[in-house]
C-alpha cells in the first residue's frame, strides 16, 4: 500500500466488504484534496459501482484482487479501479452491463473503460476539484432544475 499527499494506491480482495472499504478510503483521500461534499458523494458512488462490478463479475471461478489508484494533478482527481479478471461483457442472463457504468458516467467528468493487456479491466474516472462545488450538469452549461 502506498499513499502520499498526491497519490493513493491500495489493493483489496474481490469480496463484498471491499466495496465499503474502498469507498471510504477513496472518499478520505478526496476529502484531503479539498473535494466538496457534493463531489465526495459522486466519488463514493462511482468507486462503489466500479468496485462492485469487480466483486460481482471479474472473478467468477476464483478469488481475485482489486487495485485502486488515485492521483491529484492540475485540480483533478483521477481514480483507476483495476482487476485481472475475465473482462467486461454483457451477462449471459440478458441483463446487459447494468446501470453501474451509466451512474459512473453521470457523476464523473469523464469515464473510460479499457481492457488490460494481460486480462482484466481498467475503469478510469476523472473528477474536477476546481469546480467541485458545482454539479456536473451546471459545469456543462445545461440547465439545472
Amino acid at each position: 500500500m502506498e499513499t502520499g499527499s498526491d497519490t493513493f494506491v491500495r489493493s483489496y480482495d474481490a469480496e463484498p466488504p471491499s466495496v465499503g472499504a474502498a469507498r471510504a478510503d477513496l472518499a478520505g483521500f478526496a476529502a484531503g484534496a479539498g473535494a466538496s461534499d457534493a463531489l465526495l458523494d459522486g466519488v463514493r458512488l462511482a468507486v462503489s459501482e466500479a468496485v462492485t462490478n469487480v466483486v460481482r463479475h471479474a472473478y467468477p471461478l476464483a478469488a481475485g484482487e482489486i487495485r485502486v489508484r488515485a492521483a491529484i494533478a492540475d485540480d483533478e482527481l483521477e481514480v483507476v479501479v483495476s482487476d485481472d479478471g475475465c473482462g467486461v461483457h454483457a451477462g449471459t442472463d440478458g441483463a446487459g452491463l447494468g446501470l453501474g457504468l451509466a451512474l459512473i458516467c453521470e457523476v464523473s467528468d469523464e469515464m473510460t473503460l479499457a481492457p488490460r493487456a494481460g486480462g482484466g479491466t481498467d475503469v478510469r474516472m476523472r473528477f474536477s476539484l476546481a469546480q467541485s462545488g458545482q454539479s456536473a450538469r451546471s459545469r456543462s452549461g445545461a440547465p439545472v432544475g
